[in-house]
């Protein structure tokens, strides 16, 4: 008992906040590690100042929202490689201002028809791997930034993609934390094919404020801006990989890259405090964090207070619930029947709801029945003038992805399909031609009918928890939008996975330094197993339009190495 003690006097004392030398801010709470930045024109929000400045050029020069957020994606992938890039999938929730209304893209992925579950356990593993050729799914990154454009873009593609080529072939700084990344992925990949010719100049990977250059992608940038989408799926890139793919064993086939297509999708949106969130339907995971809100709404937690033992059990409960029913029904909509409507329903969060003991922590936790009587991500947004929205998610899954980089090409592709499982009963079993369970979710929020914020959190499945957080330090405990991203966080891990695994002994919660010890006390006191966690928190950008005074409000968290810009 004496030694429990110490260890949880221990524990305690290290998620205290840490010491500010006796200072403290002008303005706002303590933790916010800087104040919201206000504009009038636009505003550009990354995880990279360089990214943003250019997003920030091209609204200057007449683009819009759509041609600002897909300039910024590109200078993405070329500066955060390790997190984004052309050889992945996106996602976006726009707000279109002329047709007044929202629109979902799912830029998605599918298998490779070569792909089958009997050939993955041909090559001796029970289980997705994360590296090599197993896990590539069709990129879907490119086809989703052309759908974008053709649809709501207004500068040619040539002049948006200008600034990112024009850093790869000169070169760019790297910056601290996208540093630190690099280096990590740059261990696990050095061996696989072009990883090391590509990313590890020198031999190793390039230290904060060294500059690198990737001329190879500036040649794939350049073709798309001359030849369009069609030179990445039909044309001299989609030879390019299915060449690669053939020479290293791979599974991807200029007849897979050909027959790719984006999917315009309608929004989900569920009621919390007098707003209305939106999420993107699954195959993704944005829905749970629907479902948590839903769960939420039936409990004061601005009565109980941020930071507090019993709204951080609701909240990590709230979590559970929803991922468990994740696990069970979220996969590809064109392989099987997902039932949205029902999980997001506020019945359906009613009978969650009463699952929910105050007194002790859920350990294990049946997936719902719906019948009711009848994971290395960036995200930015943008918001111009006209008072277009675009809320923006891309990814290579895995840091940089799977590892192998087609020949020339400059850029990895991504291992998306670790996230299938081998169970051919299961609905997100791996099939020829099916999309993944996705982790990646934009998210907007709208009242009365018009946009309000658009924001996102990075960070596999930190980033529905991630979401539900962020709005309930704005709309329960009354924080600001750069308060809210900065805010110490929860992360509950072990939950049941699409993948097959699944939770034991309630999973575990990590919580950022900034809890009180009786906080932490009171929830080891309820059976949640606490952890401590320097990262995987997630990463957080956001824009508010104060619609009363027609500003802008800009944030972007302290976890990364972005920023917020406007004008």
């Amino acid at each position: 008992m004496k030694a429990k003690s110490i260890m949880l006097l221990a524990l305690c004392a290290s998620l205290l906040p840490e010491s500010t030398g006796g200072f403290d801010r002008p303005a706002g709470r303590t933790f916010a590690s800087r104040s919201e930045v206000v504009a009038g024109h636009g505003m550009v929000c990354a995880a990279q100042p360089l990214a943003v400045q250019i997003g920030v050029d091209v609204l200057k020069a007449g683009g819009n929202a759509f041609d600002a957020a897909i300039a910024v994606n590109a200078a993405l992938g070329l500066m955060e490689p390790v997190s984004c890039g052309v050889g992945g999938d996106l996602f976006a929730i726009v707000w279109d201002a002329k047709s007044n209304r929202l629109y979902g893209l799912n830029a998605s992925g599918r298998a490779p028809a070569l792909l089958t579950i009997e050939e993955v356990r041909s090559r001796g593993v029970s289980s997705m791997p994360y590296t090599g050729v197993l896990p590539q799914t069709v990129p879907g990154c490119v086809d989703g930034w052309f759908e974008l454009h053709k649809k709501f873009g207004k500068l040619p593609m040539k002049e948006i993609l200008a600034p990112a080529i024009r850093y790869a072939e000169e070169g760019f700084p790297v910056t601290e934390v996208i540093a630190h990344y690099w280096e990590l992925g740059g261990r696990r990949l050095r061996n696989e094919p072009n990883f090391a010719s590509t990313y590890l100049p020198g031999g190793r990977a390039p230290r904060t404020g060294e500059i690198f250059r990737n001329p190879d992608l500036a040649r794939t940038y350049r073709l798309l801006a001359s030849k369009g989408r069609d030179a990445f799926y039909r044309g001299e890139i989609a030879r390019a990989i299915d060449a690669f793919e053939r020479r290293i064993g791979g599974y991807i086939r200029f007849e897979d890259l050909a027959e790719h297509s984006s999917t315009w999708v309608e929004p989900v949106g569920a009621g919390y405090r007098g707003y209305d969130v939106w999420e993107l339907p699954p195959n993704g995971q944005g829905i749970a964090a629907l479902q948590m809100l839903n769960i939420l709404e039936g409990y004061d937690l601005a009565g109980l207070g941020f930071g507090s033992a019993e709204a951080l059990h609701l909240m990590i409960e709230a979590k559970k619930l929803a991922f468990e029913d994740a696990a069970r029904w979220y996969a590809d909509p064109d392989f099987v029947k997902v039932p949205v409507a029902e999980l997001v329903s506020k019945e359906y969060a009613a009978k969650r709801r009463a699952l929910i003991s105050m007194d002790r922590a859920l350990r294990e936790i049946p997936p719902g029945d719906i019948r009711l009587e009848t994971s290395e991500t960036t995200y930015l947004t943008v918001v111009d003038k006209d008072r277009n929205f675009v809320s923006l998610i891309q990814s290579n899954y895995a840091g940089f992805g799977s590892g192998p980089v087609p020949d020339g090409l400059g850029f990895c592709l991504q291992d998306r399909g670790a996230l299938f499982n081998l169970d051919p009963s299961h609905p997100n079993a791996l099939a020829p031609r099916k999309r993944p369970f996705h982790t990646i979710i934009p998210a907007m929020v709208t009242r009365d009918g018009a946009p309000v914020f658009s924001f996102g959190v990075m960070g596999g499945s930190m980033q529905p928890q991630g979401h539900v957080q962020v709005l309930c330090n704005i709309l329960d405990f009354g924080m600001n939008i750069q308060e809210a991203g900065d805010a110490p966080r929860f992360n509950h891990s072990g939950s049941s996975e699409p993948t097959g695994e699944v939770m034991r002994d309630g999973g575990e919660v990590a919580l950022e330094n900034g809890f009180a010890p009786e906080a932490v006390r009171a929830l080891l006191e309820r059976g949640h197993r606490i952890v401590k966690d320097t990262g995987g928190f997630g990463g957080y950008q956001g824009i508010w339009w104060d619609r009363k005074r027609d500003v802008l409000i800009g944030a972007s968290e302290s976890r990364k190495d972005g920023c917020a810009m406007g004008y």
